[in-house]
Order: structure tokens, then sequence, then C-alpha cells
């Protein structure tokens, strides 16, 4: 099996994407404890400003302190979870990057199997793309599953895509 995607049809550029580097990108998520985007969205926004304003408190009262050494756990917690990890990255960005045309208003999902499952392009923006299970690539069902992005089919994700044609 390929572990190619396409994104064509009625844009300004045909992508071809490798999901399998995928575990290297920063914007990649849990998909274990994902529970829709606009969750996800609203807990990094709460986390961000929760983390710059414990910085600047703590740089206020006491003053900037030297990286603590002792990062080697953290190095050896991120790299059990990237061993043992399920994990998606949302696919918008991916399919603006092909710039679909004015008049494109769907997103077909095209599988290895021949089925087509359609959504509405504004859906499709909010997809997340699940590309890893159990720390393995979607080496039998893949090589992406498409979970929409309200999580609504996070049980029962599109399986086996090999494509999204824009229409």
């Amino acid at each position: 099996m390929d572990f190619i995607v396409f994104i064509h049809g009625n844009v300004k550029y045909t992508i071809t994407i490798d999901p399998t580097v995928w575990i290297f990108d920063e914007r990649k998520i849990d998909l274990n404890t994902w529970e829709g985007e606009e969750k996800r969205q609203e807990k990094e926004w709460e986390a961000y400003k929760k983390s710059v304003s414990e910085q600047f408190d703590k740089e206020l009262t006491k003053g900037v302190d030297a990286p603590a050494s002792s990062q080697t756990n953290e190095v050896r917690s991120k790299k059990e979870q990237l061993i043992h990890g399920t994990f998606g990255i949302p696919f918008g960005s991916f399919i603006q990057n092909a710039v679909p045309n004015d008049s494109a208003v769907r997103a077909v999902i095209e599988t290895s199997g021949g089925d087509e499952y359609e959504a509405a392009l504004e859906d499709a923006l909010r997809m997340v793309a699940g590309f890893s299970e159990n720390g393995e690539p979607l080496k039998e069902s893949g090589p992406i599953h498409l979970y929409y992005g309200d999580g609504s089919n996070k049980g029962n994700p599109v399986t086996h895509v090999t494509g999204i044609r824009i229409e």
C-alpha cells in the first residue's frame, strides 16, 4: 500500500502528502484525548494564557531563572508518547495550501476501496487526519483516517483514505 494522500480537483495546486512524516510535526494531537477541534483549540488557548501569565508573574516576583537541567525525564516521556501514541493532525491547512478555487463547495473523500464520502468544504477544513495508532502507521486501514471536526465519528472514522477531491 502506498502511504500517499492526494488533494486534487477544483484547486490551484495539487498536493501530494506523505503522512508518515507527521510524527515529527508539532501540530500533531493525541487522538486518545481529543474531543473535537473547537474544544482542542479552546484548551490550547487557555493553556497558553495560563502559561504566559505564570511566567510573567514568576519573572516579576523572582526574576529569571536558568533553564532546569532535569530535561532528561521530559525527553524520555516524549519519546514514550511517540512510541505508543495514537496521533492525528488538523487537516484544514493542507486543503488551504492546495488553494481551493472560488467555485469549490465540497470535498469528496476517496478511499482505496473505491468508496466516496462527501462533505461541505467548510466541514472538510475542520477535519483531523489520524495517521498513527499505538505508535504504528495505519498500515492495514490507512494511509490516514479522517475524523469530523466535531468529533462525532471518533469511534468510526473514514478509513483507507487515499485522497480528497475538491469540487
